[in-house]
């Protein structure tokens, strides 16, 4: 069995995962996991072997990109403070914390590497948060926080895991230079990241094939992490400048084909990354078991004390954080401040479900399987078997344990956002949406050159759809003139389906006469498709 295989696997795993987590009500990210730890202990199944400094910039872009792209600058904005609290603050109160823990229980382990452990554990996934968030409805101003979170926190870890290793590496460390090499790089990325949005910003307009323009899209958070990295610069934020920058210019495709099909392009590439990414989480558990050795015990014990730490420092900092944020909020409506007001994220329920969903993930494995193997001296990584165990068992725990528990927990403490209030908001818009289209009815209208039965038949469907969303809008009669329009419509929809079907059904059956083209066939299946039976 060669290393393509098990990559074969790994997507097989993600294709029984998905609908067998929805199916028992977890996130899909820990059942995967789940899946590549069972592969890692079948006979015959050969270790995956991925170069450690390739895991990131493989896996890495596109999950952010798309990660990014269901937020905004807006949302990062409103919730700029809490965010920050937790990518730059939090990432370095708990890289502090467990520097210290390991320090004291790993034998021999000097301050650097322990502090290049602290960092590496420290940044919770994104894409994990991204998947938990997707399926429990929480709040969308927690999922926002969560997902920025994970986003930005990753730029933290990495600068200071980079500088510590090198303390390790090269015997020498300096402050300043350290406190230069993080702004240097944030600097560079967020040039990196803006100058490659606007190329592509600017040269999608050229691209009118769905397929150019959708393989485009992948490219450019590849670009962006890649020349970022090369000029010194955070590749992770550079692709999120990136995708902020892309979202806000509203570069989304014209057409409605091209739309359809770059979402679903996206979200394949996503579900097939991740995936992948958290397959070789799980598989990568038999590197770990080989480095154990004969000290499990003690591996294990110095395992539990970091794990601890990461978990209890994040409930640590957040609920003291909360607090505080509420009393601000609260002496900011006293004084009728309302740039203040934006401080309070979540209440102690909200408060206990991120704490709880603070998984940790592929950036963690990356970063512990590319500690190198030897110093400048030639001497070897102090302690490196152990940290990888350290780091992989703080994987497993926050992924797998708090993963399958933290449904529970959001049931437990009722912390969902209520469908009234989602189809409220969504009602808002698309009411929104048709006044804006009646609206536009009406300067067509006035121009003259438009039928007035064609002009009547769009008001009428414009004013039916307002009053099935908003009927407080319309008289009693006028009401029930649209319900009846509406049950025709249906009545409509579905004569008109079994048409569609119909048509389809014989075009498909002339696929293999004789002297058929299957491309025309393919050609006017599409058409049925897109435009119907017409």
């Amino acid at each position: 069995m060669d290393q393509l295989t098990v990559l074969f696997l790994l997507f097989l795993v993600t294709l029984i995962a998905v609908p067998l987590a929805t199916r028992i009500r977890m996130p899909y990210p820990v059942v995967i996991t789940l899946g590549g730890l069972l592969l890692a202990v079948i006979p015959g199944v050969p270790e995956l072997r991925i170069e450690p400094e390739l895991l990131l910039p493989l896996l890495l872009p596109p999950l952010l990109h798309t990660a990014g792209w269901r937020t905004s600058w807006r949302e990062f904005l409103a919730n700029a403070k809490p965010i920050l609290l937790l990518a730059v603050a939090l990432v370095l109160v708990t890289t502090t914390a467990v520097a210290y823990v390991a320090h004291a229980v790993v034998p021999g382990l000097p301050v650097a590497a322990a502090v290049a452990l602290g960092a590496l554990v420290a940044p919770p996934d994104p894409v994990a948060a991204s998947a938990v968030a997707a399926g429990l409805r929480l709040p969308r101003r927690l999922v926002s926080i969560l997902e920025s979170e994970g986003l930005f926190n990753d730029v933290t870890a990495i600068v200071l895991y980079q500088v510590a290793v090198s303390a390790v590496v090269t015997g020498e460390f300096s402050a300043p230079v350290a406190v230069g090499k993080f702004l240097l790089s944030a600097v560079v990325a967020c040039a990196v990241g803006y100058g490659v949005a606007m190329i592509a910003a600017w040269g999608f307009q050229f691209f009118t094939d769905a397929r150019l323009r959708a393989l485009g899209t992948l490219l450019v958070p590849y670009v962006a992490y890649a020349l970022s990295d090369e000029l010194g610069g955070s590749g992770v934020l550079a692709v999120i400048v990136e995708v902020l920058v892309l979202r806000a210019r509203g570069t989304e495709a014209e057409d409605a084909l091209g739309r359809l099909s770059g979402s679903v392009f996206w979200a394949m590439t996503e579900l097939m990354v991740t995936g992948l990414t958290f397959g070789i989480i799980g598989i990568e558990l038999r590197t770990v078991l080989d480095v154990l050795g004969t000290d499990v015990g003690a591996v294990l014990a110095e395992a539990a004390a970091v794990v601890g730490t990461v978990i209890l420092v994040r409930g640590a900092w957040l609920f003291p954080a909360a607090v505080l944020a509420r009393r601000r909020n609260r002496l900011a409506n006293e004084a009728e401040d309302p740039d203040e007001r934006d401080l309070a994220p979540v209440g102690p329920r909200e408060t206990a479900v991120l704490w709880w969903a603070g998984m940790r993930g592929v950036a963690t494995v990356a970063l512990a399987l590319a500690l190198p193997a030897t110093t400048d001296a030639g001497d070897p990584f102090p302690a490196r078997d152990r940290l990888v165990v350290i780091a992989f068992s703080v994987v497993m725990v926050t992924l797998v344990v708090q993963g399958l528990t933290l449904p529970g927990l959001v049931k437990l403490l009722g912390v969902r956002e209520s469908e009234d209030r989602l189809g409220q908001a969504e009602d808002e818009l698309r009411v929104r949406s048709l006044v804006a289209a009646l609206a536009r009815l009406r300067e067509l209208e006035s121009r003259g050159d438009i039928p007035e039965d064609l002009i009547d038949s769009l008001r009428n469907r414009c004013q039916g759809l307002i009053a099935q969303v908003d009927p407080d809008a319309y008289e009693d009669e006028a009401r029930a003139a649209f319900a009846e329009r509406r049950r025709r419509k249906k009545e409509f929809a579905r004569v008109d389906a079994e048409l569609n079907e119909a048509a389809r059904e014989a075009i498909k059956a002339a696929r293999n006469e004789p002297g058929v083209d299957p491309a025309v066939v393919d050609k006017l299946l599409r058409r049925i498709d897109m435009k119907g039976w017409g």
